[in-house]
């Protein structure tokens, strides 16, 4: 696997992020672009979207991760919501014109609150944007469970899969499944049996945690082209 290529993506006339391509081999390109957003503690460079990025590029997709500005700048406390939903539409611009991207079909979504954040700017409507993935959705705050994430979730007209851990703090599958019947769009729930919000598993699932990965990859990809 190459390194991935650095882009650099203005989002205002003061800010501009970092982000990586993770581009597909020419023999496996299945012509899908799939732009991951990281979790609130962490950056691009974590292990989990490292991971992600480049076993999907390995499985024929083009991925693509970003900093949201606030890590680009090496701060702690994530942006306001207008910030971050303005970095997600600077990416998807920059994605949809990149060389190597053009014409593919895009998929957004991302880690914990990557994947909220780019299910909002779904909701908004943009025509370019083919479906959602999420690497665990953040339903709501540990312990918080009356504060739902999803007043935006009817507004949102594209398929959605959500990969979801038994033991998420943030919200089970067991929580999601009754709000996603409520809604008139294309959504499935990949289970990860004892899993948490990182869908890392417990030793009693017999699987290790690469195994784990890799089907959830699999099963990303698979879904991609349904």
């Amino acid at each position: 696997m190459s390194e991935p290529e650095k882009l650099v993506i203005k989002v205002n006339d003061a800010d501009s992020v970092t982000a990586l391509l993770y581009p597909a081999s020419k023999k496996t390109r299945a012509g899908t672009t799939i732009i991951l957003g990281h979790g609130a503690g962490a950056n691009q460079l974590s292990g989990f979207m490292r991971l992600f990025a480049a076993g999907l590029a390995e499985r024929g997709l083009d991925a693509l991760t970003f900093n949201f500005i606030y890590t680009e700048k090496g701060r702690g406390a994530p942006d306001p919501k207008p910030k971050l939903e303005a970095c997600w539409r600077a990416v998807i611009d920059a994605a949809s014109k990149h060389k190597k991207l053009k014409g593919n079909d895009l998929f957004i979504g991302g880690k914990s609150m990557g994947g909220r954040i780019a299910s909002q700017v779904a909701a908004e409507g943009d025509d370019r944007i083919k479906g959602l993935v999420f690497l665990g959705y953040p339903l709501h705050p540990p312990g918080q469970p009356q504060k739902l994430r999803t007043d935006h979730w009817p507004s949102i007209k594209v398929p959605m899969l959500f990969m979801q851990g038994t033991r998420d703090s943030l919200g089970t599958p067991d929580e999601i499944k009754p709000i996603l019947k409520k809604l008139k769009v294309q959504a499935e729930m990949y289970v990860v049996d004892t899993g948490d919000h990182s869908l890392k598993v417990q030793k009693s699932v017999g699987l290790t945690q690469d195994e784990v990965y890799a089907r959830a990859m699999d099963k990303i990809v698979e879904w991609s082209k349904q």
